[in-house]
């Protein structure tokens, strides 16, 4: 099987924490229902190095100008300060690239700036920090703003910066990676340490190995 990629977008001062649950569990083949199935690889403006928020390097894979939609499953932008800045727009004009191409695009915390400057959250409903964070982006989408951690609509993902988990829910529903009731398990395990969560996990695992 070749693998589908989901490409992550890599700059300086990315939020580490804001997209590792998802991007973990896009790897992670011991709970897929495909094994293989997908992979995750970085994206920068070029290929030098970017240094996280959190201190760590990351080389990326490809420079933007290289990525298309037909090549990916997906992109994510996780958030980052040259959002509000605007030195962080060609991802957004590539994420309107994506949206155009019916690829799903997932964003959380700065991120949902620049897809509200770029368009993208103008008729969808949508999510971000705070509603009054993305009206300073001058966008028309305010009456479309939903105070929840995550929301999906038509191929945009949104999320608040406080909801890596509730993020990686809707990124990983997106990618049909688990079913809809494993995906719950996945989701009360590692949002609430929920011992039933990991009851449905454990369940899920041994059926996939004995196939």
């Amino acid at each position: 099987m070749t693998p589908k990629i989901v490409h992550v977008a890599v700059f300086d001062t990315l939020a580490d924490w804001e997209v590792g649950a998802a991007t973990a569990h896009i790897n992670n083949d011991a709970w897929h229902r495909e094994p293989g199935a997908y992979r995750t690889r970085t994206v920068g403006v070029s290929t030098e190095p970017v240094t996280t928020m959190g201190g760590m390097r990351i080389v990326p894979d490809i420079a933007l100008a290289e990525l298309t939609p037909a090549d990916s499953a997906m992109l994510i932008l996780p958030g980052a300060t040259g959002w509000e800045l605007g030195e962080l727009d060609p991802f957004a004009q590539k994420a309107r690239e994506f949206a155009a191409a019916g690829v799903p695009v997932a964003a959380i915390c700065g991120a949902t700036f620049g897809l509200a400057r770029a368009g993208l959250l103008d008729d969808r409903r949508h999510t971000s920090n705070i509603a009054e964070f993305l009206a300073a982006s001058g966008y028309a989408g305010g009456d479309h703003y939903i105070d929840e951690p995550a929301v999906t609509d038509r191929g945009v993902i949104t999320a608040n910066s406080t909801a890596p988990f509730e993020f990686a829910r809707e990124v990983l529903a997106a990618l049909e990676i688990y079913e809809p009731e494993v995906l719950d398990g996945w989701y009360r395990l590692f949002s609430a340490g929920d011992p039933a969560g990991y009851a449905v996990l454990a369940e899920y695992e041994a059926r996939q190995a004995a196939i």
